[in-house]
């Protein structure tokens, strides 16, 4: 059985609360993960789910190491990247890529569609840059045509597509998407979450896909981790999830999803 891509023991992280640091000394620090364990095998959807503030977002950065845990371990590959310092971190980054929530902030408005995507491969010294671009717009089905043109040009779902072409660029093992629909109409959610499905397979790869909607959880993943004030609440196939809830929290999530049907009730 091959060994999971991510494996994570009790790990801990609290961050400085500014807001109260006294005028000499270190600032107070907040709890945010509390003691999570599990793994993230190979070509998994993991779904992360949780209200606001449950450290859902902490944890997917956390994963990538843009925040360095207090506590436990993060073992990525085999490898034991808890406390890598960032030049030994630089080999593993393109292996392990993140698609942001607002598409609008996070590319660059002065920068053509092109330039955006090539950026990290230029920083990582990848070759055949301009090959690379047109087959990553190909892959979100987007046309070349497109790496002419600025963000403010192209709809959200189309920008929401280039954040995932500038992503795959780098052929990552490994893709964190955090609450990439939740700014999207609803045809817009479906096309994005087709295409992703349709990368999964085609490219192999391991996701992890953060939101606060259960709904989507549902249509995209094939196990649920359910965060609750920064501890792990459930951990479950996202059937058995679904069919027996086992935590209260996760029955609450359940009961906020909006039902087509206003006699049917969740279990």
């Amino acid at each position: 059985m091959d060994k999971p891509l991510f494996q994570i023991e009790n790990l801990h992280l609290s961050l400085a609360d500014m807001t109260r640091k006294p005028l000499l000394g270190p600032a107070p620090r907040i709890p945010i993960l509390r003691g999570l364990s599990f793994s993230i095998a190979r070509g998994e959807v993991l779904g992360i789910v949780g209200g606001s503030g449950s450290g859902k977002s902490t944890l997917g950065r956390t994963l990538l190491r843009l925040l360095e845990p207090s506590c436990g371990t993060i073992h990525f590959d085999g490898q034991d990247i808890t406390h890598l310092p960032e030049p030994a971190l630089r080999p593993l980054r393109p292996r392990m890529q993140m698609i942001f929530q607002d598409p609008m902030s996070s590319l660059n408005p002065r920068r053509r569609i092109g330039a955006i995507i090539a950026a990290p491969l230029h920083l990582h010294g990848f070759s055949g840059i301009p090959a690379r671009v047109d087959q990553a717009l190909d892959q979100v089905g987007l046309p070349r045509a497109f790496r002419h043109r600025y963000p403010h040009e192209l709809s959200g779902g189309q920008r929401q597509r280039i954040g995932i072409a500038r992503a795959i660029a780098l052929n990552p093992a490994f893709i964190l998407a955090d609450e990439i629909v939740s700014g999207l109409d609803v045809s817009s959610q479906a096309q994005v979450l087709n295409l992703l499905e349709s990368l999964v397979k085609d490219l192999g790869l391991t996701l992890a896909f953060i939101s606060h909607d259960l709904s989507v959880i549902r249509r995209l993943c094939s196990r649920i981790i359910v965060l609750h004030r920064g501890e792990i609440v459930e951990n479950a196939p996202a059937t058995q999830l679904f069919a027996h809830p086992q935590a209260d929290y996760t029955r609450e999530l359940l009961s906020a999803i909006p039902l087509p049907d206003p006699d049917q009730v969740w279990v």
